[in-house]
């Protein structure tokens, strides 16, 4: 591992950037993003074809494709989320790569990092706190206790917090109420976080945060309470950028973890815009498959941030493509065709980065790269896992040949509706365009929620909540799901991360722990190290 003070330098940032957070770690100071840029970074969105339960191993090829740009001497960064707690000792474990291709120190990474997700944590739950103050003290805001949506949250996963009752012990206890605990990850806190452009616009956002409803349908907020000021000043260094390294010593930016579901499921802006002003390819990548993650990265993130890619890696496992198509990897590659479609309604062209396993074989490999190239696709296999850059090679050359034909000529911002349509019709225009549903369905609260929202909180982009494993809302319709309604059961509006959330089917916003949970094959061995937050570790 390297100096984090020479990880920096390969970017062109100071010692004078960076704010040390132990050995291998440094958050960035933002005032690196107001020098003139060293470099106009062009943005390559990693996604990946509906991922089965085991995954398809995103953040893996995402690390090795900027070890492969970097073995080809291009100055790259990759900017990933930070992983959870929960999911951690559940049951994905680590979320920093693997194999060779690994952010490191990963156990720093994996476990408490920075303290952002701890910040975040803070922030949220004080805002929770100064809430049921407010009702304890005759509730000067007006909120109806009847009325409030803000949750508690934590770090971990605990299933037996999803429902809970709070307030009890009496007339010094509180004001008894349903309550509930969200995951740190599905926090509009971290939302807000990820979202933000600054220290100015974080505390704008925490403000406009909805934590209920007063009579007339009035929404509270964290300003209405006087808690905005409080909650920017725990976010203060979480704001900043987090810097580490690659296996093979690239620098990687890993700064904010919203969910994938409830929320956008992307790294941070400010990461993003730093990898693009001093580094010249930003490798990033988004929650689940395109269908899910990918679209809200391009609709959510990239439309408030005015960022665009230039290429997006769509990765796919030969497991996944035969487990799309009941097994028959033929029938399964018409999955692939589908992402294809729905990448190209964006106006941008996959290149596919095949995750090769040991275990497949030669004709499998052949039949994915003869059907893409039919398909007039880049593509290659990778094999970043087992010999990082070096296996990654043959990837970042398809890439830098789909930026490169290009240049002339940039992918430019396309989305599959305006702003200015009815929550409704865009939530139509998303299951129509990139699920490939026949409409969508609303349960009467939900449309009368929806329509509400066009009066009072009108022009927001729309996150849509659901099952990652379909392409439907029902996690058994698999990847070739066709002739589906989804039916959208309750809406949310996010009005600090600036979105309104759909949700379709039911989605466990804190999530729990298997049979099985990661956490037991955690192990200090004597010399400190800590062993099992990794799969096959």
């Amino acid at each position: 591992m390297q100096a984090i003070e020479d990880v920096a330098k390969e970017l062109g940032l100071s010692p004078e950037d960076l704010l040390p957070m132990g050995r291998g770690k440094a958050k960035v100071d933002l005032g690196a993003l107001n020098r003139a840029p060293r470099a106009r970074g062009k943005l390559i969105l990693v996604s990946a074809v509906t991922p089965t339960k085991s995954g398809e191993g995103k953040t893996t090829m995402s690390i090795s494709l900027a070890m492969g740009l970097r073995k080809l001497e291009r100055r790259a960064v990759v900017c990933l989320r930070e992983p959870s707690l929960g999911p951690v000792f559940g049951m994905k474990g680590g979320g920093t790569g693997g194999g060779k291709a690994q952010i490191v120190p990963a156990a720093d990474i994996n476990l408490h990092f920075n303290g952002d997700l701890h910040a975040i944590t803070a922030a949220h739950n004080l805002l929770a706190a100064m809430v049921d103050n407010d009702l304890h003290f005759g509730g000067k805001s007006g909120l109806d206790a009847r009325r409030i949506t803000w949750p508690r949250v934590m770090d971990m996963n605990d299933r037996a917090l999803r429902q809970v009752l709070i307030g009890l012990g009496g007339q010094n206890g509180g004001v008894p109420r349903e309550s509930r605990f969200d995951i740190t990850a599905a926090s509009e806190v971290m939302a807000v976080l990820a979202l933000s452009e600054g220290p100015e616009d974080l505390r704008a956002r925490l403000g406009r945060l909805v934590v209920g409803y007063a009579a007339k349908r009035r929404a509270v907020t964290a300003d209405d309470l006087g808690a905005a000021e409080a909650m920017a000043a725990l976010l203060r260094d979480a704001l900043m950028p987090n810097l580490v390294q690659t296996q093979e010593g690239g620098p990687a930016l890993v700064h904010g973890g919203p969910f994938a579901n409830i929320a956008h499921g992307c790294s941070s802006v400010l990461a993003t815009r730093m990898g693009m002003r001093y580094a010249d390819y930003v490798v990033t990548e988004a929650g689940f498959g395109f269908d899910l993650g990918g679209e809200k990265f391009l609709d959510i993130k990239c439309r408030q941030a005015g960022l665009w890619p230039r290429c997006v890696v769509l990765v796919a496992t030969i497991k996944a493509l035969q487990s799309h198509g009941r097994g028959n990897l033929e029938e399964g590659l018409a999955h692939l065709d589908r992402q294809k479609e729905s990448i190209g309604g964006f106006g941008l062209r996959p290149v596919v980065a095949i995750n090769a396993f040991p275990d497949d074989s030669p004709e499998d490999l052949a039949k994915v790269e003869a059907h893409c190239a039919k398909l007039g696709l880049r593509v290659a296999a990778c094999t970043g896992f087992a010999e990082g850059g070096e296996g990654s090679r043959a990837l970042a050359e398809q890439v830098l040949e789909e930026i490169e034909a290009s240049d002339a000529s940039p992918p430019e911002p396309r989305h599959p509706y305006p702003l200015e349509a009815s929550y409704p019709d865009k939530l139509r225009a998303v299951a129509r365009a990139v699920y490939g549903a026949e409409d969508v369905a609303f349960t009467g609260p939900a449309l009368k929620t929806l329509q509400r929202f066009d009066q009072d909180h009108p022009g927001l982009p729309v996150c849509v909540a659901k099952t990652h494993l379909s392409f439907s809302d029902d996690p058994a319709g698999g990847g070739l799901a066709k002739g589906f309604v989804p039916t959208v059961r309750s809406a949310r509006a996010y009005l600090g991360a600036g979105f309104v959330t759909a949700l379709m089917g039911d989605i466990m916003t804190m999530p729990g722990l298997p049979r099985e949970p990661a956490a037991r094959r955690v192990k200090i061995e004597p010399n400190g190290r800590i062993r099992g937050l990794m799969q096959n570790d």
